[in-house]
């Protein structure tokens, strides 16, 4: 085995059926020579395996049994990335038990005793010098993210109490298909057998999950994913927005980094943007702060907010006389705002 990695997952495999195996045994499932096989346990021994060697006639290598979980084979930066994002996900503030912030929580505090010895000192310091400021999510129950993915994996019709928006309770069975996080938001896109449909459920709305063992045939999704179904019912009532900036795209999705925004590199520090919107003031102020030149492709209502926006700051500076655009004020909502619009059939 050439892949150093393949052949480390297949040893460990090995050892981990809990007999011995001689070198000449192990060389020869690995396809490898008895020196590499040496080297390779040295590897484990550094991951933190208690691998174990019985010299001389008849010697063997063993792993040691009584461990519930071994050390994880993370390298250095993987163990830094589990880090943090258990870390980023803990701070997903909800205050109750059960859900994803309270179980990354734990985790975070118990990750380092299971990796190498040789890394335990880096989690160490980066927990002490870490600080990751909290957000508010809705709570989310771990063993209901876990059981629907396992349903969506194996097919299977599950049964829940749903509480919509507005507060009406129901009872729901439904054809799990995809599991999508957006915006802090957990949502499930399922074909609702009580509707005949398909439907997307939040859920922090859903309690009393059952996976009823009945299996159901698969379905071709109604969009290309069911992240694209899920964006097209957010912004049905929204206005799209198409400009270009004269900015690197890092900088201009650190100003909307809030909004679902399509950012895409055209050129040199030429960035072509895609969003959503209920109004525009508030994009026309955001663009001024990036401090960059920027071009409106569409709508024409977003171009005449500009002219009339940029009127208003050149009456302000005595360059000339103020106007408000057609339909004077700003318009009723704001991005920041819940949508009004629903995806097609969410429920609410």
């Amino acid at each position: 085995m050439a892949d150093v990695t393949e052949r480390m997952l297949v040893l460990l495999s090995t050892l981990q059926t809990g007999g011995p195996f001689s070198g000449e045994e192990l060389a020869s499932r690995l396809g490898v020579s008895p020196r590499t096989v040496r080297r390779d346990v040295e590897r484990l021994r550094g991951y933190g395996y208690p691998v174990v060697t019985q010299p001389g006639p008849g010697g063997h290598y063993r792993l040691v049994a009584g461990r519930t979980m071994p050390p994880l084979v993370l390298d250095d930066d993987e163990a830094v990335a589990a880090l943090l994002g258990l870390a980023t996900l803990a701070a997903l503030r909800s205050d109750e038990d059960g859900t994803l912030d309270d179980a990354a929580t734990r985790a975070y505090g118990k990750l380092d005793q299971f990796l190498p010895a040789r890394l335990r000192p880096r989690a160490a310091a980066l927990r002490a010098g870490l600080e990751i400021g909290a957000q508010r999510a809705p709570s989310v129950n771990a063993e209901v993210l876990s059981g629907l993915a396992e349903a969506i994996t194996g097919r299977e019709v599950v049964a829940f109490d749903y509480t919509d928006r507005r507060g009406r309770p129901s009872r729901r069975r439904a054809e799990p298909h995809r599991l999508v996080h957006l915006h802090l938001r957990w949502y499930l896109l399922g074909w609702d057998l009580g509707r005949s449909d398909w439907r997307v459920f939040r859920l922090d709305r859903v309690a009393g999950l059952v996976r009823t063992g009945a299996r159901h045939p698969s379905r071709e999704l109604p969009a290309g994913t069911a992240l694209s179904y899920l964006r097209g019912g957010l912004n049905a009532d929204r206005h799209r927005v198409r400009f270009t900036v004269r900015a690197e795209p890092y900088e201009v999705a650190d100003v909307l980094r809030y909004q679902d925004a399509r950012i895409e590199r055209v050129g040199d520090r030429e960035t072509r943007v895609t969003l959503w919107l209920d109004s525009w003031e508030w994009l026309v102020q955001c663009l001024v702060l990036l401090g960059a030149d920027f071009t409106v492709v569409e709508p024409p209502d977003f171009r005449d907010a500009c002219a009339a926006f940029a009127r208003r700051l050149l009456a302000a500076a005595g360059g000339g006389p103020g106007e408000h655009p057609a339909g004077e004020g700003p318009q009723e909502g704001s991005a920041g705002e819940e949508p009004r619009g629903h995806p097609a059939g969410e429920e609410p």
